[in-house]
């Protein structure tokens, strides 16, 4: 990719605004369009670091690395909304730590008496917590500085994003009707959002498959509380009963959140197919597209590592200059 060459970013979410500013940095002109500035799905997030039910595996851990390495250098800056949080994930049948949680500062087995009650298993360690309201205005102001724009549109198609030599693909959901992708699909998430009775560590079950999530995530003076992960339901409307579970689930684990007041409602369609796609292609009138999307729950913890490598696809095509 030549430096100074136009790149359009189709799509204002974590992988969208993340990919801008790596081809921003390494010189491109980007211009990111998208509906809705930023992302609603990604501004809904929770968010820790952790794959989530998403692959393939080899590369799921290579992106998800690369993106630890850098939330981990962002941590030192409050302003960027991440935080590196101690706290455990726990489950209620004996188990073993996730695998991505191996690499992870702090790492031990809890003891029962560190658990909440039904719990068998847990293990303490220690990650980036993002409140991505903040990070997404941050990665807003660093696309800026670097001389990107941002256009609110909606596209029928990929080929109104242009002309452009390089169009990256990162719709997310969006992409079911883009690029007519049959493996997407809509996996709908809802968190709530309380105020904080003085929590500073995290607390997450590892439920499986299940659609009924229970995770708690302190940012400051507000507690995101999750959660929900029902396959195939796309729709955004709050669900009063589903909220009211939350809050049960997460108060039973930790009783001050009972008296919490909420906030808000924060509800996303995580786009998730079986496997995440991140892929170049060149178009019959000669531009390149990169497609960067389909991350399901794991859209923060691979977005750096992702972005990368959509830039890495564009420099060995050699961009939009004919090669």
């Amino acid at each position: 990719m030549r430096r100074a060459e136009r790149v359009v970013v189709v799509g204002a979410g974590v992988a969208g605004l993340t990919t801008a500013v790596v081809l921003a940095e390494v010189g491109a002109s980007v211009h990111v369009i998208a509906e809705q500035v930023p992302g609603v799905t990604s501004l809904a997030a929770g968010a820790m670091w952790g794959p989530y039910l998403v692959e393939p595996k080899d590369k799921v851990d290579q992106w998800g690395q690369r993106s630890l390495e850098i939330f981990r250098r962002l941590a030192e800056d409050p302003a960027t909304g991440v935080r590196l949080t101690s706290g455990i994930e726990a489950s209620r049948e004996a188990d073993a730590a996730p695998d991505w949680a191996t690499t992870l500062p702090g790492l031990r087995p809890c003891e029962l008496a560190e658990l909440p009650a039904g719990f068998t298993a847990g293990y303490r360690f220690t990650v980036p917590l993002i409140d991505m309201p903040i990070y997404l205005a941050y990665l807003l102001r660093r696309l800026d500085a670097l001389g990107g724009t941002v256009e609110r549109r909606r596209l029928a198609s990929l080929a109104d994003a242009g002309p452009a030599p390089v169009i990256v693909n990162c719709a997310g959901l969006g992409a079911q009707s883009l690029v007519s992708d049959p493996d997407l699909r809509p996996i709908r998430g809802q968190h709530v959002v309380v105020t904080n009775p003085g929590l500073s560590e995290f607390f997450s079950e590892d439920t499986g498959l299940s659609p009924d999530l229970l995770c708690f995530y302190p940012h400051g003076d507000t507690v995101v509380l999750g959660g929900t992960a029902i396959d195939g339901e796309g729709d955004l409307a709050p669900d009063d009963k589903a909220a009211a579970s939350i809050l049960a689930r997460c108060a039973e684990v930790e009783p001050r959140l009972a008296e919490a007041r909420v906030l808000e409602h924060r509800i996303g369609a995580r786009p998730t197919r079986a496997t995440v796609r991140v892929e170049a292609e060149r178009q019959e009138d000669g531009t390149v597209m990169v497609h960067n999307y389909g991350h399901g729950g794991a859209g923060v913890t691979l977005s750096w590592g992702c972005a990368e490598e959509a830039a890495n696809l564009l420099a060995a095509d050699g961009g939009g200059d004919g090669r």
